[in-house]
């Protein structure tokens, strides 16, 4: 299936601006934005950032505090913290061979950065990825990332697949299924990240807020510094 596969990427791939390079730093930047947010929502922002932060030793000697006011809008604001700390690493210590040493990098996220970065015959199993290896019952090799990050994505769809454009439809053993819906992640407005978003948002813009409780689980993730009854950003 693979050259099937790749004949019908080579036709209808994403233009995605990551895709055209082999930079480390750049792919490990979109791959850290992407986690929970959309692509068309990152593609501005990671242009922005690499406009600004053009290398890890150019991140490295950022402030925590600009980082995270950076990140504002992409949600999880963990992810910059992480991200910042992974360039400090490799500008301290440059690339490991085992990449999830860098802070914040799991294994998917380390798959992807050695494949597309360093070339390594290693498949990064995302949800696009791991639901077109269950319906067709296939081993794909590391070749295919990218192909299959764009079927799971546009054809292979979670409920209602498009098998009618599907390139392995005529091998796959789910063709034609409809599935369950998945299990819709809870409301934003309301929750205790919305309080969160609210309180970081506030501190960023030089406001002291009342939400004590957020406050406290901002800094213990370090994206805020607690001094008394005053919050401010790391430095």
């Amino acid at each position: 299936m693979n050259e099937l596969l790749l004949a019908w990427y080579g036709q209808n791939g994403r233009d995605l601006p990551w895709r055209n390079t082999s930079d480390p730093y750049a792919i490990l930047v979109s791959e850290v934005m992407l986690q929970q947010t959309q692509v068309d929502r990152v593609i501005p922002r990671w242009r922005a950032w690499l406009e600004r932060w053009p290398s890890p030793d150019a991140l490295a000697a950022a402030s925590a505090g600009e980082v995270i006011v950076a990140w504002q809008g992409l949600g999880y604001n963990r992810r910059a913290i992480s991200l910042h700390r992974a360039a400090q690493h490799v500008a301290a210590h440059g690339w490991p061979d085992d990449l999830t040493e860098l802070p914040g990098v799991g294994p998917y996220t380390a798959a992807a950065v050695g494949n597309f970065a360093f070339g390594r015959d290693v498949l990064p199993v995302d949800t696009n990825v791991r639901r077109v290896q269950e319906r067709t019952g296939s081993n794909f090799d590391g070749s295919c990332a990218q192909a299959l990050f764009d079927l799971g994505a546009t054809v292979c769809l979670a409920r209602i697949p498009r098998c009618g454009e599907c390139p392995l439809a005529a091998a796959c053993p789910s063709r034609g299924q409809r599935y369950e819906p998945l299990r819709k992640q809870s409301a934003f407005e309301g929750s205790f990240r919305q309080r969160r978003a609210v309180a970081l948002r506030a501190v960023a813009a030089g406001d002291q807020p009342s939400d004590s409780d957020a406050l406290v689980s901002l800094a213990r993730d370090g994206l805020v510094v607690l001094d008394g009854d005053r919050a401010s950003l790391p430095a």
